[in-house]
């Protein structure tokens, strides 16, 4: 229902309740008026009546006399009442009765008169007079006392008895029936007046209240985001009513409420939108810098943000500040965004004075409309969060230009925001770094900053094909240190890392720019040196022993000095393949080191017969030994550090030679060159987990695969039934994938590794670190172990960036759910190390050397 016809409805309600009730009262009051009028006419009548008789029969007057008189009275009552009813209407009709009384009666006879009802006894009775109200009259007695005039005339009676009652009655129904028909008359004629000035009155209200709806509506209409209430404005507006005043004074004090609190739908899905942009990715890690631009471009679909920027602490006094832009400024603005995000920087205790602060700005390569800001919009519209400790990934501050700091809601979103980002950008820039070590030492030796073993035999085999392609040959180098155990043994690990670090700077003065310089492990490199003849190889060689000798490592109390043994080959006057070549500049060293050391082992043709002659035996012997079944399993313990339970073993191979047993590193290359590899593995696997059934272990046991073994045809089905037949559960064994046979193709990859997980079996990366694809391993493969690369593990109480190296490796694994092991623990206090930082699992010659049986060692740390 609308207002006005509320109003309306209520009004004419009203109104009908106002006539009914007025008519009613004015006819009440009427009634009574004119029955109070009556009676007090009646009394007079009666007294008049009575005092005309007194003074008639004090003269003397006759009987008949009297008679004649009594009903004069009564004729001249009755007919003045009719007359005047009937001409006026405002007068009663009226009836005169004379009753004669016993007494009088008794003195002058009894006359016919009407019968004497109970009223008219009773005022015979008791002398009093008597006024009644019948409906739509009055009835008035009054009874005639004797007097002692009286008594003359009548002698039978006494002073006080009552001759007779005088009845006076008046009818006045005509009067009050015509009296409301004239006042209903004029209550009709007013009616309709009065139903005009209600209307007239309801119009004016309704319409005030109309004005007062429009208003509320236009303002509401104009409302499409929280940014539209500060346009509304309801105070200082007159109504006409003091009460739609103060509804809109207290609306206006709701709307200024309401910009305070509120905040607009599009910020909350630009806020949920952004929370799900923190989701930190594989990609978002890749190019950190790329990520925040995109959120900036983001932020700039709700509020116009311009800059937005960011301080790291690199060093001590180092700071990296950087700048990104949401389009390409001008240079003038470019300046001033510059000198005051440097002034808002520097207004920080540890920003300004000796502090280096290095600024770096990021503009979109898109391109688009030039930006340009005054000095005052830069100065007014900047808003930053300056911390007072750096957070992860160094981050102390972080800032933004932006329209939103005028709008109070808006600024608290962008205080939320910015505390947000503060973190995750802090987060994406140290996940950044720590990818970006781990990538870079992935491909590393991180002690001497050399390409390590596994990238070298990318590189190498690489370089065969190039140069098979293109018809041209090349050198290597295999280089071994001479008595490097005594200077490490002698004068500490520290020493000798700075020896190998000082090796490595020395051998590389003395290479081209193009040349290859690798660690191959321990204190053997390896150089490839592309383009050249027997004759420069031999060239390069001696200038590198002439550097070697030459150099000094300062220790206490002196230097030291030392020497190389190389051994040299070249492709494709030795070897046309690259393992081939290896083998034999490998087996050239050695003729080097037998040949006195600090020499280069230079091949002459017996050599190459010689050297491809040991090959070949070489290669031949093993075979004959996975023919004859000779490799056997050794194990491992792996122990809980945090229990110190051995909780499983890693499988190693061992080829037995006239009761020796030989470490897999000596010989595993000549089974790959024989295609004898998997045979192998599949041999150890079988003796390993037999030998488990045997002692009844109840540890995990960790078995080396390669991936190339998983595309065998016959693999899995080996697998399940070697596993069957020990009657071993396949949750306690734990295949490593190793880097050293890769497929090309990790697609195939994770669905043979799928084909293990869904079997039960678990699944580790082993020497992570050490290659290009562990990071991929760790992306798409469903791992539930990450071994660490041991050399990292060695160093890091003696090298910053292997102990950090080691630290970011266990971090990420601990965020991805995924176990460490720490390989290569060879001191109490590298155990104690990896045990406060949280590391899980560790093994190595400390926890336990590899032996032949499993009796004794299994642990109790079942899985």
């Amino acid at each position: 229902m609308r207002i006005r016809t509320f109003i309306l409805s209520a009004s004419a309600a009203v109104a009908l309740g106002f006539f009914g009730i007025g008519y009613y009262t004015v006819s009440r009051i009427l009634d009574h008026s004119v029955r109070e009028n009556a009676h007090a006419a009646s009394e007079v009548l009666a007294r008049t009546a009575f005092t005309g008789m007194l003074q008639v029969m004090s003269t003397g007057w006759s009987r008949k006399q009297a008679e004649a008189f009594i009903v004069a009275m009564r004729d001249s009552a009755g007919s003045s009442g009719n007359l005047a009813g009937n001409s006026a209407g405002n007068a009663a009709a009226t009836e005169l009765q004379i009753y004669r009384g016993p007494v009088t009666a008794a003195d002058y006879g009894v006359i016919a008169q009407p019968p004497l009802d109970a009223s008219l006894r009773a005022v015979f009775a008791n002398g009093r007079p008597l006024t009644e109200s019948p409906p739509g009259g009055v009835r008035h007695l009054k009874p005639l006392l004797a007097g002692a005039v009286c008594l003359r005339c009548h002698a039978g009676a006494r002073q006080g008895d009552v001759l007779g009652v005088i009845e006076v009655k008046q009818d006045f129904t005509p009067l009050l029936t015509r009296a409301h028909e004239e006042l209903l008359r004029w209550l009709l004629l007013a009616a309709p007046l009065l139903l005009a000035g209600a209307a007239l009155v309801v119009w004016r209200v309704n319409r005030r209240l109309e004005q007062s709806i429009e208003i509320v509506d236009a303002a509401v209409a104009e409302i499409g985001a929280v940014s539209d209430l500060r346009n509304i404005e309801f105070s200082g507006r007159d109504l006409g009513f003091e009460e739609l005043n103060r509804l809109f004074h207290h609306l206006g004090l709701l709307v200024e409420k309401l910009r305070a609190v509120a905040v607009d739908k599009d910020v909350l899905r630009f806020e949920i939108g952004l929370l799900e942009k923190f989701v930190i990715t594989s990609e978002v890690v890749r190019d950190w810098g790329e990520y925040i631009a995109r959120l900036l471009a983001e932020i700039n679909t709700v509020m116009p943000t311009h800059v937005l920027f960011s301080v790291f602490q690199v060093g001590d006094e180092i700071f990296d500040l950087e700048i990104f832009w949401s389009q390409p400024p001008s240079q003038a603005t470019r300046e001033t965004m510059e000198n005051h995000v440097r002034a808002v920087v520097a207004a920080d205790v540890r920003l300004s004075g000796l502090a280096q602060v290095s600024l770096h700005h990021h503009v979109p390569a898109s391109g688009g409309e030039e930006l340009v800001l005054d000095h005052r919009s830069v100065v007014l519209e900047t808003k930053a969060l300056i911390l007072d400790q750096p957070k992860i990934g160094g981050i102390v501050g972080i800032g933004v230009h932006a329209s939103a700091v005028h709008d109070e809601t808006l600024r608290l979103v962008m205080d939320s925001i910015l505390s947000t980002m503060l973190n995750v950008v802090g987060s994406v820039k140290a996940i950044h770094k720590y990818t970006h070590d781990m990538e870079y030492y992935a491909t590393r030796d991180p002690l001497t900053d050399l390409y390590n073993r596994r990238v070298f035999w990318e590189l190498f085999e690489y370089e065969v094909a190039r140069a098979g392609r293109h018809g041209y040959s090349f050198g290597l180098l295999v280089l071994d240190l001479d008595n490097f155990k005594l200077i490490n043994d002698g004068h500490g690990h520290a020493t000798g890392d700075r020896y190998l670090q000082t090796f490595a700077h020395t051998v590389k003065q003395v290479l081209r720019p193009g040349d290859i310089f690798a660690r191959y492990g321990g204190d053997e490199f390896v150089v490839l040196l592309p383009e050249v003849m027997p004759e420069m190889a031999a060239t390069v060689a001696r200038r590198m022993l002439e550097a070697i000798d030459a150099m000094r490592v300062e220790v206490p109390g002196g230097s030291v000095s030392g020497g190389a043994s190389i051994g040299m080959a070249v492709y494709p006057l030795h070897a046309d393949n690259a393992r081939d070549l290896f083998l034999f500049a490998d087996a050239m060293m050695f003729k080097a080191k037998g040949a006195g050391k600090n020499q280069i082992g230079a091949p002459s043709e017996d050599d190459v017969a010689a050297v491809f002659r040991d090959m070949t035996e070489t290669a031949a012997l093993v075979v004959n030994a996975v023919n004859e079944g000779r490799i056997e399993p050794f194990f491992q313990p792996i122990m809980d550090l945090h229990s110190g339970d051995i909780i499983g073993h890693e499988v190693l191979s061992r080829l037995l030679l006239e009761d020796k047993h030989i470490e897999a590193a000596r010989f595993i290359e000549y089974a790959e060159k024989a295609g004898v590899i998997h045979r192998l593995d599949t041999m150890v696997m079988e003796k390993a987990l037999r030998a488990a059934a045997v002692h009844e272990y109840g540890g995990l046991i960790f078995i080396n695969l390669s991936p190339r073994a998983l595309a065998l045809a016959d693999f899995l089905v080996n697998l399940k039934r070697i596993v069957a037949e020990c009657g071993i559960d396949p949750h306690h064994i734990v295949f490593e994938i190793t880097e050293r046979d890769t497929l090309r193709n990790l697609a195939t990859l994770e669905h043979l590794v799928a084909e293990l997980k869904l079997a039960g079996f678990k699944l580790a990366i082993d020497d992570f670190g050490s290659g290009f694809s562990s990071f991929q391993f760790l992306r798409r493969l469903p791992l539930d172990f990450l071994k660490i690369e041991g050399d990292f593990v060695v160093n890091m109480l003696d090298n910053e960036k292997d102990h950090a190296f080691v630290q970011s490796i266990h971090q990420l694994a601990l965020n991805l759910g995924i176990r460490v092991i720490a390989e290569h623990v060879e001191s109490r206090e590298v155990l104690e190390a990896l045990r406060e930082m949280g590391v899980e699992l560790a093994q190595g010659y400390h926890i336990g050397r590899p032996e032949k049986t499993l009796g004794g060692q299994s642990g109790n740390g079942h899985e």
